[in-house]
Order: C-alpha cells, then sequence, then structure tokens
C-alpha cells in the first residue's frame, strides 16, 4: 500500500514539474494541450452522472418501489406456512445401497 502511495505521489510531481516548466518555457499556451483530456474528463462525469438517472435510478436517485399484488402476497405467505420448522430433518429421495462385494477387512486400506 505504501509503494503504490509512493509511485502515486512520485508521478503527480513529476507531471507537475513538467507542466511549471512547459508553462515557463511556452507560456499559457502550454494549457493548449488540456483542453481534449478535460473536455473528455467532463463528458464522462456528466455521463456517469446524469445517464444511469434516465435508466430508471443511479447514484444519489432511489429507484420506484413497486408494491406486491395480494395474489403475490398470499402466494408468499402459503409458502411459508408450508415450510418445515427448522429443528425437523429434511427427507431427501436417496438412500445408500450396500454393494454386492462382501466386506473384508483384509483388503481396506490401513490409512485412508
Amino acid at each position: 500500500m505504501i509503494r503504490h502511495a509512493l509511485i502515486f505521489w512520485i508521478t503527480t510531481l513529476l507531471a507537475l514539474w513538467g507542466l511549471v516548466v512547459d508553462v515557463m518555457a511556452r507560456g499559457l499556451m502550454a494549457f493548449s494541450f488540456l483542453i481534449i483530456p478535460l473536455i473528455l474528463v467532463a463528458l464522462i462525469y456528466y455521463a456517469y452522472k446524469v445517464g444511469p438517472g434516465r435508466m430508471g435510478g443511479g447514484p444519489g436517485r432511489p429507484r420506484t418501489k413497486v408494491k406486491p399484488s395480494a395474489k403475490t402476497m398470499a402466494k408468499v405467505a402459503g409458502i411459508r406456512k408450508t415450510s418445515a420448522s427448522p429443528g425437523k430433518r429434511k427427507s431427501y429421495p436417496f438412500q445408500v445401497i450396500e454393494g454386492s462385494k462382501g466386506k473384508n477387512d483384509e483388503q481396506l486400506p490401513k490409512y485412508h
């Protein structure tokens, strides 16, 4: 984590140093190469904030809640009543079938 922060800050300082040197060399015309990236960042930010809101919710906007119908609630209540109590074991349609070979203790491996 510290290594990543160190790399980030070194990169940021080098970028700022390059910007300062460029401004000193070319004046305010040095900022002309930043216009297109700033426009792209602004468009991406706008699309993130406004775009998802038009599609039924997004960051900061709650989605519309739908009230379930009485028929759906009756089904849910019926399922809850018919479910087994948590203390009982479920009955599965599986059973263990004993093999046709005879069991011989000599053939069992000593280590499993």
